[in-house]
């Protein structure tokens, strides 16, 4: 997703190159099963990378995810909410498990140098020509979920219950899990007992994991201001109002809605990533336009963020003696908000647990909050509760990531046009970690 930039400094210190040691993670039943599968999952894998497609554009990888699943024996329901798919296999009495995996790409021209890289373009709705890459790891996603979908499927005398897949589109722009919940997700489908899915690090090596219990990703928003004002000549600012220097104050104005009036016990961010205005050296603008993103956790400080915003601007335009008509505009891109993502404790408790008894404790780790945004989280947000659970699946080659940790210097992030992950081992892990966690809430729910 477009907004997924993950840093874990705490890791770099606690990870040494003899922990990377990934014995742990061989030698049960469920990774020799996996094994075996694995070159068919690498050319899935290949296949996904190098046919990446935007959001709302997921004909062919739709098309390709329904075909897998119906492969396997699911039933399965394409273009729901867009280019959702859903696949349900029936395996006798007991819960009901979602394990979800978003599938669009990123407008991003990859740079990784791999003789698989994507070289894709398409026009924008802006009539420019981009790249398209799958820059934050949906491929892993799409693969892992459908190497899962196999395991269950080989091993279903060891579980029961009803199995839901689902592949969501449009996650880059915040509308999949909007889209495929408003068509009746949980009501034309059986409703999940527990939700379940996984996210590629770009700082967690490849064969170890990452669990956080509560609030794992963000609230996002996207604010856009207009600050109004009276312009006219560069050499006579006194018969003027500045919209420009009202903008500079307003971008300092707002750093205090974190600093000073959101309790400081509660995370929270704004940024004005966007300011332009004018048009001349000589000439003060009649309009600025500011573009922001807010971040947070708790859904007031949400609404305190946005207050503030427009209880500011509006002051800032008063003290200098614009009139009412002129006052800012501010906009909250609804259609674009985010949830934060809260995993569940009890169901994190659990997957964490189902994922050390495969792999070994060693090769989990306890994986801070972060800042970027998912739509994820809406799943735990129906009317129905259903508990949710993400983890991150590290993704970095072990021996790179040694190296950023002797050297410092940083790792290509996600959304990076150099992100390349040592997918042969990710998959591997994914499907095991997955896999394993699906087992187990089937049997412990149906004890």
């Amino acid at each position: 997703m477009t907004r997924l930039r993950l840093a874990y400094p705490i890791l770099a210190l606690a990870l040494t190159a003899s922990s990377l040691s990934l014995s742990a993670v061989a030698n049960t039943k469920l990774d020799q099963s996996v094994t075996q599968a694995l070159p068919k999952l690498e050319k899935l894998y290949l296949h996904l990378h190098q046919h990446p497609e935007l959001s709302y554009q997921e004909k062919a990888t739709s098309e390709r995810m329904a075909a897998e699943l119906k492969q396997l024996g699911f039933e399965v329901t394409s273009n729901f909410g867009g280019y959702g798919v859903v696949g349900i296999l029936q395996n006798g009495e007991g819960p009901v498990v979602m394990i979800r995996a978003d599938i669009d790409g990123l407008p991003i021209i990859e740079q990784t140098g791999k003789d698989y890289a994507s070289t894709v373009t398409t026009v924008d709705a802006n009539n420019n020509t981009v790249g398209i890459m799958h820059g934050c790891g949906h491929d892993i996603h799409m693969t892992s979920l459908i190497g899962t979908a196999e395991q269950l499927v080989k091993h279903k005398a060891d579980w029961q219950g009803t199995l839901m897949m689902v592949a969501q589109p449009a996650e880059e722009v915040g509308g999949g899990a909007k889209a495929m919940l408003k068509q009746g997700l949980f009501s034309q489908f059986p409703t999940p007992d527990s939700i379940i899915g996984l996210h590629v690090s770009a700082s967690i090596p490849a064969g170890k994991v990452g669990t956080v219990s509560g609030y794992a990703l963000a609230n996002v928003d996207s604010v856009d201001i207009s600050i109004k004002g009276k312009g006219g000549h560069g050499a006579y600012p006194h018969a003027t109002i500045d919209p420009v220097v009202l903008a500079a104050r307003t971008v300092l104005a707002l750093q205090t809605i974190v600093s000073r009036e959101v309790s400081p016990l509660e995370p929270n961010v704004v940024t004005v990533g966007s300011i332009h205005g004018g048009s001349k050296h000589n000439i003060i603008s009649d309009e600025v336009k500011l573009q922001l993103t807010l971040r947070s956790y708790n859904p007031k400080v949400r609404e305190q963020q946005i207050a503030a915003i427009k209880r500011i601007t509006a002051g800032i335009a008063m003290s200098a003696g614009l009139p009412e008509e002129l006052a800012p505009v501010v906009y909250v891109h609804d259609d674009e908000t985010i949830p934060s993502t809260y995993n569940d404790p009890t169901l994190a408790a659990k997957v964490k647990a189902s994922i050390e008894a495969e792999l070994g404790s060693d090769n989990v780790l306890i994986a801070p909050p972060v800042m970027a945004g998912e739509d994820f989280g809406l799943y735990g947000l129906t009317p129905e509760k259903r508990p949710i659970t993400l983890f991150w699946l590290g993704g970095v080659d072990p021996k790179q990531y040694q190296a950023s940790v002797d050297s410092g210097n940083a790792l290509p992030s996600l959304h990076s046009s150099q992100f390349a992950p040592d997918y042969k081992l990710t998959i591997r892990t994914g499907v095991r970690a997955m896999t394993r966690t699906a087992m187990d809430l089937f049997n412990l729910s149906s004890e």
